[in-house]
């Protein structure tokens, strides 16, 4: 289990040796970094926003599923994170205990290779999830329906769905897509 303690500006102050293995770092490296750093982009807004209801003692606890930022930044992985308000004898908000299984022993955590996509796929993903069809999409890409079809296919392949709706799924899964953005969005680091 990796867990770290965070201040009241969300610094990771200490954390244990599974927490550091599990980011590829060590105390001097993780402690003092901001725990945004070690979650990716697309799941950074909300989690933030999480935490600071926890800071403001509006909540005690709550999990969720986020997408970590493993060794080297080269991958990220899909964990549930559970965070815990830590109070003294204070009103206020000394600590807050952050938690998440380690993939150290998981047979095949879910990996995210970045730069996965290119220019044109990501306008095609982003427009899928928004809901455009075909005809609509082809025209705003400047392509034939025929082309559309062609890369929705190949991002089947890429992405190993059977269709539309998981491909949108998977996409948000994998951290592809932003969450709590409308329209939706790629994140920049998985475009080439």
């Amino acid at each position: 289990m990796c867990m770290a303690s965070l201040d009241n500006r969300l610094t990771i102050r200490q954390a244990n040796q599974e927490f550091f293995w599990q980011f590829g770092g060590s105390a001097s490296g993780i402690c003092g970094l901001s725990f945004r750093e070690v979650v990716h982009p697309s799941v950074q807004q909300p989690l933030m926003r999480k935490l600071s209801r926890l800071i403001e003692g509006k909540h005690q606890r709550f999990v969720t599923p986020v997408i970590a930022i493993g060794q080297g930044e080269s991958a990220a992985f899909t964990v549930p994170l559970t965070a815990v308000s830590v109070r003294g004898n204070t009103p206020d908000t000394n600590a807050i205990l952050v938690m998440m299984p380690s993939t150290r022993d998981a047979e095949d955590p879910e990996v995210v290779t970045k730069k996965i996509l290119t220019r044109l796929d990501a306008q095609i993903l982003e427009g899928i999830a928004a809901g455009v069809s075909t005809v609509p999409l082809a025209s705003r890409l400047h392509l034939s329906p025929h082309g559309i079809e062609y890369h929705v296919a190949r991002l089947f392949r890429k992405l190993k769905v059977p269709n539309r709706a998981a491909l949108v799924s998977r996409a948000y899964s994998m951290g592809v897509l932003k969450v709590g953005t409308w329209p939706p969005k790629v994140v920049e680091e998985f475009v080439e």
